[in-house]
């Protein structure tokens, strides 16, 4: 019989070899976590916007946050798109960062299968 932590820790391996493969350059810590506040909000399909996120201040001042989006916007993580409201920026997922979900999604089922 296959353990949780058996499961959990070959989908720690799979993810860490699609780490290796040419795609999106890596994150930092930080960036990490506001990827998956972003991809949280997605799923939920709630929006998200700058002044939300700079809201988090558990995560960091206001300009570490700015730095950060901008870094994420840079490596191709995120995107900014506009709201009915011009002041406010709506953050985003990139279409590869939601193809780097699926195949962090791929091989979460490859290690609950065990193959």
């Amino acid at each position: 019989m296959t353990r949780p932590a058996d499961i959990y820790l070959r989908f720690l391996q799979l993810a860490e070899a699609l780490r290796g493969l040419p795609s999106l350059p890596s994150l930092d810590p930080l960036e990490e976590r506001m990827l998956e506040l972003v991809a949280r909000a997605t799923q939920a399909k709630d929006r998200l916007s700058v002044r939300d996120m700079i809201a988090h201040s558990e995560l960091g001042s206001p300009a570490t946050l700015h730095a950060r989006i901008t870094s994420m916007r840079e490596k191709g993580w995120i995107m900014l798109s506009d709201t009915e409201d011009a002041r406010r920026k709506q953050i985003e997922l990139t279409p590869a960062a939601l193809r780097h979900f699926d195949k962090l999604g791929e091989a979460f089922a490859k290690a609950a299968k065990g193959s």
